[in-house]
């Protein structure tokens, strides 16, 4: 009887931190279009560009250790290194079977066919489509969470509380000691205080005490000048439309803006959801029209061969808006290029790609003038530097009486976040 001893990876390799490789595929997971930009999404969301991805975070992502490595793959001097690639090809499978039965992608029910496909042994014609793999809600609500931790943390900032106002005023949360009440307060009283005020005061101007065999009864006149009042911070809600532009530009002239862009709102709404419940976040996209889409589908949106019709995504955006009650209404607007189109009052789309057209501008500019008369602040994020575009947003901040950053897909998550964060606050007296 003969005995065959092949090399024992071990289980360890099985206990990789499965969030850490999903982290790392997120520009898998969250594709725009950017290596297909005409074609559909097919090749991204194959199964064997989900093995590439993942062959590439353990070889180069830094996800295996070098002795994991070398107890992997052996000796790279050794002529035979058909069982290491076996070895690894398991692997990989299994860390795929993992991401599906933890529920980050859902799979074919067979991946016996693919790995035959990749073995060269399919016996599928050369018609037949590849493989495809799903993303899950889980995984996108996961990756939001890595991005705005990720934010936060390059920040230096561990906690943030809701949007709190600066100065102390009589408002909603206790925060300070109390104070004499003012003309314009809110009456928030201080009972505790109230009272001892009236008791003090009473005291100095009481006569000789009565009696103790014929206690007279006990009362507490409060006067105006005894009432004390608590101070507190007043803890404003915000309606934000998050807009974004997914016209063909933004995946243009070699850098992938749009990815960064989703990954940057869904960090917004893990924000939203975990230290702001009562605020409410919408996401419009804006190309040859405008259109708004469930959150929980962000991440799935891809770009197109569109132009950008600026001013039917603000049109959209304060129609969503003006059904907001909250404190504080906003748009988000984050875009790479001019507008280059509008929509006619007859459902046509007209459109001009050269330069800044005067008609199209004139228009746009009436509709950020509208956003303004319903107290709808717009802060726009450029994720481009050309002269006629920079002076355009900034015309659009100077009318709405908003913000313009000028950044990059690197450092727009920061932009963003620490806006949302530090601004939107609201003094009560």
């Amino acid at each position: 009887m003969k005995y065959r001893y092949t090399k024992y990876v071990g289980e360890d390799l099985d206990g990789l931190d499965l969030e850490d490789l999903v982290a790392k595929l997120s520009d898998l997971l969250l594709a725009s279009g950017f290596g297909n930009p005409y074609g559909s999404d097919a090749e991204d969301r194959t199964m064997q560009a989900l093995h590439d991805a993942i062959l590439e975070a353990l070889l180069n992502g830094g996800m295996l250790s070098d002795e994991m490595l070398e107890q992997l793959l052996g000796d790279p001097a050794d002529a035979d290194q058909a069982d290491a690639r076996s070895t690894l090809e398991e692997l990989i499978q299994k860390l795929i079977e993992r991401m599906g039965q933890e529920g980050y992608i859902t799979t074919p029910p067979d991946l016996q066919p693919e790995r035959e496909h990749r073995q060269g042994r399919s016996g599928r014609g050369p018609d037949q489509p590849p493989v495809k793999f799903e993303v899950t809600d889980k995984a996108l609500d996961f990756l939001g969470y890595r991005a705005l931790r990720d934010l936060l943390g390059s920040l230096g900032k561990s906690s943030f509380g809701r949007h709190d106002t600066r100065e102390q005023a009589t408002g909603v949360e206790t925060t300070g000691a109390p104070k004499t009440y003012e003309f314009g307060d809110t009456l928030n009283l201080d009972a505790v205080s109230t009272l001892l005020n009236a008791v003090q005061r009473e005291a100095r101007t009481q006569h000789p005490a009565p009696s103790t065999l014929h206690p007279a009864p006990v009362s507490i006149n409060v006067t105006h000048e005894d009432l004390m009042v608590v101070q507190g911070e007043y803890q404003s809600s915000c309606a934000t439309v998050l807009m974004l532009d997914c016209s063909h530009s933004m995946i243009l002239y070699g850098e992938d803006r749009f990815t960064p862009a989703k990954r940057v709102a869904l960090a917004l709404a893990q924000l939203i959801k975990i230290q702001y419940p009562g605020d409410a976040l919408k996401v419009v996209l804006f190309h040859d029209s405008a259109e708004e889409i469930p959150l929980a589908e962000l991440g799935r949106v891809r770009v197109g061969p569109y132009y950008t019709n600026t001013r039917a995504g603000l049109q959209l955006a304060r129609r969503i808006l003006d059904r907001q009650r909250k404190d504080m209404r906003q748009i988000v607007m984050i875009t790479d290029g001019k507008p280059s189109a509008l929509t006619q009052p007859d459902g046509r789309i007209y459109k001009n790609a050269f330069g800044l057209d005067p008609f199209i501008v004139s228009e746009t500019c009436a509709e950020v003038a509208a956003c303004r008369k319903d107290g709808i602040m717009i802060n726009t994020f450029m994720l481009a530097r050309d002269p006629d575009l920079v002076s355009f947003v900034r015309r659009v901040a100077e009318i709405c009486k908003g913000k313009a950053y000028f950044t990059t897909p690197y450092t727009l998550g920061q932009y963003v976040l620490m806006d949302y964060m530090d601004k939107k606050t609201k003094t009560i007296h």
